[in-house]
């Protein structure tokens, strides 16, 4: 990862800005891919070790214990990093009180509601999502909590986009089309099945958080946007991130607040708001040019039509294309090619030359256009 972050930032590869997080710190666990902290001691081992490897923040994960977070979270501080967590274990208020900076999936994951909850034991997501569902924004408990994480200004990364795939009666998402035909297949039956689950926790849980995280900016909260691309597979990242954004004005924001907690919030969360986040003189220059007026009609945000990262100009529509060749469209185009790997070759090489070509510092006032590409328009142009 940090080889590929180096190879973007020195615009020989496209891609985003990226923020390398360290391997989860969780406590004992089921997942064979996650170490299980031993210890505090050994907590504040994984997090030295991390830092030194060049993660630029930390994630706590559902069966960490207070003891082992407040390590966590001392050792980070200390090297200038962040902690955030998507937790079961140690409740909202204790990671508050420990020094946390932020918490994942909103209050989807608050374990601070159950009467029976106790310390350091993960009771089940699902439990906890129960007593979320029955909350009332306007409820003394509710508010307690509100009123202690602003207070200890925690932010909350509110990712409705992958909990909208879980609740009955919503639409299908957006960008299903770049998946692999197996994973579209795949997903597509998930979704049918997601649909008819008429006994579902989410169809009273996804309205009730809406409204938790409306209440909770509205309480002077820094609520931030996320996707969690996971789940069932149907949150798609860049599409995921518009309708987030789609979503958080359906949980009550207007479009310029929705579209503020997505840009500046995350930007001033992470310390860099003075350099991007929104858009002014002397700002770099990430941004996206729309055809219409997302400010005042939100789904105006898919009409992407450039966009610029870094003063750099690149196509959506031929980015996009370059993706469904290579996977949705991709028994197409193997066919094409006489074979998947020969495809895949050619493919491949024709669209990174192309990558190359469109990263060299096209100035922010001229849209990239392709030249000397055009047998591989369809991909990148």
């Amino acid at each position: 990862m940090a080889r590929l972050s180096g190879e973007i930032e020195a615009g020989r590869q496209a891609g985003p800005a990226i923020d390398a997080t360290a391997p989860y710190l969780n406590g004992p666990n089921a997942f064979l891919q996650m170490h299980g902290l031993r210890d505090p001691a050994d907590a504040r081992k994984q997090v030295e070790y991390w830092a030194d490897m060049g993660a630029t923040s930390f994630k706590a994960y559902m069966n960490i214990m207070r003891a082992q977070l407040g390590v966590a979270i001392e050792e980070a501080h200390k090297r200038g990093k962040k902690v955030t967590g998507h937790l079961c274990s140690v409740t909202y208020a204790e990671a508050a009180d420990l020094g946390i900076d932020n918490l994942e999936h909103a209050f989807f994951a608050a374990t601070d509601f159950m009467t029976d909850k106790k310390p350091d034991e993960c009771p089940g997501q699902g439990r906890g999502q129960q007593a979320v569902a029955g909350l009332d924004e306007n409820s003394e408990p509710f508010k307690a909590l509100v009123t202690k994480l602003v207070a200890k200004k925690v932010a909350l990364t509110s990712t409705l986009t992958v909990f909208e795939t879980f609740t009955p009666g919503r639409p299908k998402p957006p960008g299903l089309d770049v998946l692999v035909l197996p994973l579209r297949d795949q997903y597509e039956r998930t979704f049918e099945r997601v649909s008819q689950s008429a006994q579902s926790n989410y169809s009273k849980l996804f309205p009730t958080a809406m409204k938790l995280e409306h209440a909770f900016a509205k309480a002077g909260g820094m609520l931030i946007a996320g996707t969690d691309p996971t789940g069932s597979g149907g949150v798609i990242p860049g599409f995921s991130n518009q309708r987030q954004v789609e979503l958080l004005v359906e949980a009550g924001f207007s479009p310029v607040e929705a579209i503020q907690i997505a840009t500046l919030n995350g930007a001033k969360y992470l310390g860099r708001d003075r350099r991007i986040g929104s858009i002014a003189a002397g700002k770099q220059a990430d941004l996206f040019i729309v055809s219409g007026n997302p400010a005042a009609n939100i789904a105006d945000i898919r009409k992407v039509e450039t966009v610029f990262k870094q003063g750099v100009g690149f196509d959506p529509v031929k980015l996009i294309e370059s993706v469904k060749a290579e996977s949705g469209s991709g028994d197409v185009a193997a066919r094409r090619h006489g074979s998947a790997r020969g495809w895949q070759r050619s493919g491949r090489a024709r669209r990174a030359g192309c990558l190359r070509r469109a990263i060299r510092g096209t100035p922010l006032t001229t849209p990239w256009s392709p030249s000397r590409c055009s047998k591989t328009r369809q991909a990148i142009g």
